[in-house]
């Protein structure tokens, strides 16, 4: 059996099911998945097979299942081999889980023999890829090695009957991991459970406590703290952007926000992972509509928020746009900031930074896939192996490819510093070793400066280069388990074109012939160009330049030409007058940043997207409201998305007193039926919709309903970022479907790649 069939308690289920039907052999853990043989009537072996394809346990994912006949040897038994050496490459490994129902009744248990221990786990739940050293899944081979089990750990393990039997992590009081609290300084405080203890007086006292979990080490206040919040703010040079909270129970969330079923599912899924949710309190919103909401998910935080009794932040061990600290060796270039440490001493083998998803169409949407999700694999047959794509230069991650699909590594982070470029190319290094994938092929972002690009070249092998938006609109397909030919839009912040502009507002068609750009936004220039990012005010100078010219620059009742003193305003006329620093670009991104700066929601930006999501926030309170007009000028090829009308009415409504909802709710229909009228030119009835700004529920639904009531079907992500965390999955993929024969490589000149 291939697939994920290690660490999900596989090998018990078959030992029963064989049991259960008078079978005799044996299973094992292979480098390549999980191997049974067994011997008995032909009815009982194909009844266990039924189970398997039918039945298997809950976080189990068979594949495929090779069978051969064989002949009887007269076998008495069934038992659990030890497992073949490693080799095969076949092999997946599941996801952290969240701590079980059975666990948590025995962890809060007084009678149970492992009452409050932190590390408790069974088959079905606890630490996964976080602790894995290599495969085939044997205690051995994960960071639990150095922990011996205890003899009653050790019979627990090897009885068929129990919960626990084969569960590689399997510890107690007795054999297991202990926590130790530190100060500041490093001195020891505490032990154990008085660990626990002490951690949460120091939390309740309005300290900041790092705490190590799953993947690497959080950093907790308490969230109804203004001034400790404020000052882990401050620390992390967090600027506006609000921090994930954890609760103390899913009835505390429901108290503090708008939860559906999707949502609470989500919630208290086996991943765990952060959830959107609408705000009722204005306190823990932090300033915005939506809460990061999350449960505890691994022994120690149960522990914590049940001594606690309060929601506290819990945001990762980090400086701005580095990985999360995951090692207890790498704290010291941090420090300065947790006053106590909760620490424990099972090694942690990669990090891992707690997911994040939101519900949209009313599925789950996630938006940083991680602790939980990775590294979930994604099928596609007739996959060569033997690809590493290396992502771009935010959000990375790490893609491969084996036969059979694509592996996607966890959230690594932003590459500008030397720690998030050391943790990339770790990623890379532990990806290929993990799943025994020799790199032949190399996929990178078209950008020849991104360090992942830089990072490709060195790596002494045949590249790739996949430009930006191709590799998101092949990453949303192959998640979909689509190949060409489809219509794409791709929209986002910036990409490297390869005409030399920003590209960010595309629409491709994708064929078997290749990819080619039948539409984009219409170009406007950025004063300042990369500026521009943060500054929306500089955005939407460039948009009010390129429809009014220079005389744009006097119109001071508008927010963002306001915002400017007289001396900048001439800087930035004259860098837009000579095309000095004023790039142009096609960017959907900057344009949401423009209409948001117009509308005076946000001239300078303190996190990646803030315009625009607030730009989104107002649209969501908007009354039903006309559309804003995004004609297509389709005399020119590739056609053109013209954004001027659109302004025109939204400055109308500006200076008529609109409410900035409706301008916002205006701008986003506008935008969802130009999809619709240019798919309706490009004549592809599969539509993928894929790119940072989809993100952004209201576009999503807006754009998903139009192109349903038009009579396309689009598609857009699940399980896989639609931001450049999904860059690297599209980069593979694309490389992937060039050598399988299903893009061919066509000529530069028409425009494709």
């Amino acid at each position: 059996m291939r697939g994920t069939v290690q660490g999900v308690g596989f090998r018990p289920f078959i030992y029963r099911r064989a049991i259960e039907f008078g079978l005799s052999g044996w299973v094992r853990n292979s480098g390549q998945g999980v191997v049974v043989e067994v011997e008995g009537a032909t009815v009982a072996i194909t009844r266990l097979l039924a189970v398997i394809r039918n039945a298997a346990p809950v976080r189990a994912m068979v594949v495929s299942i090779d069978t051969q006949d064989v002949a009887p040897n007269g076998e008495t038994g069934f038992t659990i081999r030890a497992s073949e050496m490693p080799g095969g490459g076949g092999a997946d490994i599941a996801p952290d889980i969240a701590t079980c129902a059975a666990c948590l009744r025995e962890l809060f248990n007084p009678r149970d023999r492992r009452y409050l221990h932190p590390f408790i786990t069974c088959t079905q739940c606890g630490p996964r890829y976080s602790i894995v050293e290599g495969l085939p899944y044997d205690r051995a081979r994960t960071s639990m090695w150095h922990f011996p089990m205890c003899r009653a750990c050790r019979a627990e393990y090897e009885s068929p009957s129990d919960r626990r039997f084969h569960a590689e992590p399997v510890a107690c009081w007795t054999c297991g991991p202990r926590l130790s609290l530190r100060d500041a300084a490093g001195g020891p405080l505490a032990r154990d459970h008085a660990a626990v203890a002490g951690a949460a007086t120091a939390v309740r006292a309005g300290q900041i406590v790092a705490v190590k979990g799953i993947g690497g080490f959080h950093l907790l206040v308490d969230a109804h703290n203004a001034a400790a919040v404020a000052r882990l703010r401050q620390w992390k040079q967090r600027g506006d952007k609000p921090f994930a909270v954890m609760f103390p129970s899913l009835a505390t969330i429901q108290g503090c926000c708008e939860v559906g079923p999707v949502e609470a599912g989500l919630l208290t899924s086996p991943a765990r992972p952060i959830v959107l949710l609408r705000a009722r309190s204005a306190v823990l919103a932090q300033g915005t509509p939506w809460i990061g909401a999350m449960l505890a998910y691994a022994p120690v935080h149960h522990l914590l928020m049940r001594d606690l009794g309060i929601s506290v932040v819990a945001t990762s061990f980090n400086r701005g746009g580095e990985p999360i600290v995951f090692r207890e060796q790498d704290m010291g270039r941090l420090a300065g900031i947790a006053d106590q440490v909760l620490g424990h001493d099972r090694p942690i083998m990669r990090p891992a930074d707690d997911s994040v998803v939101r519900v949209v169409c009313a599925r789950p949407l996630v938006l940083r896939r991680a602790r939980g999700y990775a590294p979930e694999p994604i099928q596609a047959a007739n996959t060569p192996a033997g690809i590493v794509a290396v992502g771009g230069h935010l959000k990375a991650t790490v893609a491969i490819t084996r036969s059979g699909g694509f592996v996607l590594s966890q959230h690594v982070g932003d590459l500008d510093t030397v720690a998030g470029r050391a943790a990339h190319e770790a990623a890379i290094a532990d990806a290929c070793r993990l799943f025994d994938v020799r790199p032949r092929l190399v996929a990178r972002d078209l950008h020849p400066d991104h360090a992942s690009s830089q990072m490709a070249e060195a790596m002494g092998l045949p590249v790739v280069a996949v430009q930006h938006h191709v590799a998101h609109i092949a990453a949303c397909m192959v998640e979909n388990d689509l190949t060409p030919p489809a219509m794409g839009v791709a929209w986002d912040g910036t990409g490297y074109g390869p005409d030399g502009t920003v590209w960010g507002g595309e629409f491709l068609l994708v064929t078997q012939a290749g990819w080619r750009r039948v539409g984009h936004l219409r170009h406007f220039p950025l004063p300042g160009g990369e500026a521009a990012a943060y500054e929306p005010r500089r955005a939407a100078l460039g948009l009010l330049f390129a429809a009014f010219g220079a005389d744009s620059l006097a119109m001071a009742d508008l927010a963002p030409v306001a915002a400017f003193l007289a001396a900048e305003r001439a800087v930035l006329g004259a860098m837009l007058e000579r095309g000095v620093n004023a790039p142009v670009c096609s960017s959907m991104g900057r344009l949401f940043d423009a209409f948001a700066a117009l509308c005076g929601l946000r001239q300078i930006s303190s996190y990646e997207g803030q315009a625009a999501a607030e730009l989104e926030w107002a649209a969501e309170r908007a009354a039903p409201a006309p559309a804003y007009p995004f004609p297509l000028r389709d005399a020119t090829v590739p056609m053109v998305i013209d954004w001027q009308p659109a302004l025109e009415a939204a400055l109308a409504d500006l200076r008529a007193g609109a409410k900035i909802a409706a301008i916002a709710a205006a701008l986003h229909l506008g935008l969802a039926a130009a999809i619709v009228a240019v798919a309706r030119r490009v004549g592809e009835r599969r539509v993928i919709l894929s790119g940072g700004c989809f993100q952004n529920g209201f576009l999503s639904e807006a754009s998903v309903a139009a192109l349903r009531d038009s009579g396309f079907e689009p598609v857009w992500h699940r399980q896989i970022p639609p931001n450049d965390g999904g860059i690297a999955l599209g980069q593979a993929a694309w490389a992937a479907w060039r050598e399988a024969g299903d893009v061919e490589c066509a000529s530069p000149s028409l425009g494709l790649s």
